[in-house]
């Protein structure tokens, strides 16, 4: 009975580029409202305002991070955390053979 009233979470879902460009390019003709285009394609408001956002970056007309520049630091962090993490392994491991020739 707990659950009566309470919304399953939707699945993420993903959604290839072309896509997104099609949502972005009918939000810009202006023909309907970014509330009612999301609502006739069952997506989130506020997904189709970031898509549109983000597509206004990427063209240069609002500034921020390019699509490009978001994926180039996702992609420097990821290798950031993987050398500190190597690095720690090599402190450990010196910690442990300088024990040993003690």
């Amino acid at each position: 009975m707990e659950s009566m009233g309470k919304k399953k979470p939707r699945p993420r879902r993903s959604f290839t580029p072309e896509f997104k460009a099609e949502i972005v390019d009918l939000c810009r003709r202006g023909d309907r409202s970014v509330g009612q285009i999301a609502k006739d394609f069952d997506l989130t408001e506020t997904a189709v305002r970031l898509w549109v956002s983000q597509a206004e970056v990427d063209a240069g007309e609002r500034d921020g991070l390019t699509s490009s520049e978001r994926e180039e630091l996702a992609a420097l962090r990821r290798e950031n955390r993987r050398l500190r993490e190597d690095v720690e392994v090599l402190k450990r491991a010196t910690a442990f053979f300088a024990k040993e020739t003690r």
